[in-house]
């Protein structure tokens, strides 16, 4: 949304495009301070700045087979303390995850034949005993 007012503030000015599309100005002008000054951000966002390369550095070095769990394991041991619930969020934000013990399990296999079959749902003969 900030590109888009900032595409179009010199034409209609920032209030009236907050106003239209029900975002306060002061939100707008916020997220302005904070690309120009990243000590700005919310602490959890810079926390999560810190640690997502250092999960990820765990990640890769324990050949990518590490879950959330040992992730943790690992961070507590470097002498990192944070919370399993966070690396969870972390590790689901940058896309990564441990390797399943088992092959996924099919309870059902769909028949293509069935699927294509041309059935038609009229009696024959109406009103027959």
């Amino acid at each position: 949304m900030a590109i888009f007012i900032d595409q179009h503030k010199e034409q209609y000015g920032v209030e009236p495009i907050c106003r239209q599309i029900r975002i306060a100005p002061s939100s707008y002008y916020e997220y302005k301070r904070r690309k120009r000054n990243p000590d700005r951000l919310p602490d959890r966002i810079k926390r999560d700045m810190k640690l997502a390369p250092e999960i990820q550095r765990i990640w890769e070095s324990n050949f990518r087979v590490y879950g959330a769990r040992k992730v943790w394991r690992q961070l507590l041991r470097e002498g990192i303390d944070v919370a399993r619930c966070t690396i969870e969020r972390l590790m689901k934000k940058l896309d990564i995850q441990g390797a399943r013990r088992s092959r996924k399990c099919w309870t059902t296999v769909a028949d293509d034949s069935a699927l294509s079959a041309n059935r038609q749902f009229t009696a024959t003969r109406p009103n027959q005993l």
